[in-house]
């Protein structure tokens, strides 16, 4: 049985992918893709086709989101788009939801069908931990969403709670608590790169930098790194207690 589930959820990813990048490839016009006007236009062309079907769209975006991570997605590509399809504020808030609904999505059916395997992966490697989650499963998970999952390659993040056999209502909601700062600061940047391409006559990498719809959220972004650092020190520096 599990052998046949990891074959069909390999399908499915590649399925999904190759569906996305076909859909996205096929709207692409390589010949202008150093014309800076082409993307002027395609930058139009979504506000108007969002606008026009904003609530269907944020829909149709979530529920891609959720199976794109629940098929071991990575997450940063979702909220570059979500800021510019949507804006920082409806990106956010539909990126945090649908994200971790899919990492909830994922942790279920790891939980359900491959926990042995996982744990017999995982749990040497990250056996430091497990009294830290014991202590308090919702606290840590917030600390770890929050901090960047230690440098944890994304999919792995979202099986990793499998070892610490934790609540399925402490995972969500620790989740979205914890990606709500981050998430916020990607959504700003992709909000901001739509703004500029759409005010901007012609492309200038120092103009973009320098506009305030990205340098701001660049300079939070690297006040947060350092704040994730600090708080991997203090919570998460086991070896050193």
């Amino acid at each position: 049985m599990s052998k046949k589930l990891k074959i069909f959820l390999g399908i499915s990813y590649l399925l999904i992918l190759s569906i996305f990048l076909y859909f996205i490839f096929s709207q692409v016009e390589l010949s202008r893709m150093n014309d800076f006007l082409y993307y002027k236009e395609v930058q139009v062309n979504l506000e108007s086709y969002i606008s026009n079907n904003f609530y269907i769209n944020l829909i149709l975006f979530s529920l891609f989101s959720v199976v794109w991570i629940a098929l071991l997605g990575f997450g940063s590509p979702l909220l570059i788009i979500s800021g510019i399809l949507f804006g920082k504020w409806a990106g956010t808030l539909v990126s945090v939801i649908s994200v971790s609904l899919g990492a909830l999505l994922l942790y279920s059916i790891v939980n359900f069908f491959f926990k042995d395997l996982i744990y017999k992966l995982l749990e040497k490697k990250f056996s430091k931990y497990i009294f830290l989650f014991n202590k308090n499963e919702f606290f840590y998970f917030f600390i770890f969403r929050f901090s960047g999952g230690l440098g944890i390659p994304f999919p792995l993040q979202n099986t990793l709670p499998v070892i610490f056999n934790m609540k399925k209502t402490n995972y969500f909601f620790a989740s979205v608590l914890g990606f709500a700062p981050g998430f916020f600061i990607w959504n700003t940047i992709g909000s901001g790169i739509s703004l500029f391409i759409k005010n901007s006559e012609n492309f200038s990498f120092i103009r973009l930098l320098l506009s305030k719809e990205i340098y701001l959220p660049i300079s939070m972004f690297i006040i947060f790194v350092f704040i994730t650092l600090i708080i991997n020190f203090f919570f998460f520096n086991v070896d050193s207690k």
